[in-house]
């Protein structure tokens, strides 16, 4: 092989290093934001919860007229 050949070669196997580090550099992230994404989720499923329940517990409107009527 030529010199030029393995330059090229050595060129593509740092770069595609860079990349597969970057990879697992992204998935890290990823994986973390997943998790923060599901804890999020389940608090937000309680807090809707806790305002279900104080809607079914809050008293309805009123049925009369307003004194200006």
């Amino acid at each position: 092989m030529s010199d030029k050949t393995l330059e090229r070669i050595e060129a593509l196997e740092a770069h595609l290093a860079h990349t597969e580090k970057e990879i697992e550099d992204m998935n890290s992230v990823i994986l973390v934001q997943r998790e923060e994404i599901t804890r999020i989720t389940r608090r937000l499923d309680k807090l809707m919860g806790r305002v279900e329940t104080l809607e079914d517990l809050a008293p309805g409107p009123e049925a009369h007229k307003p004194p200006h009527y």
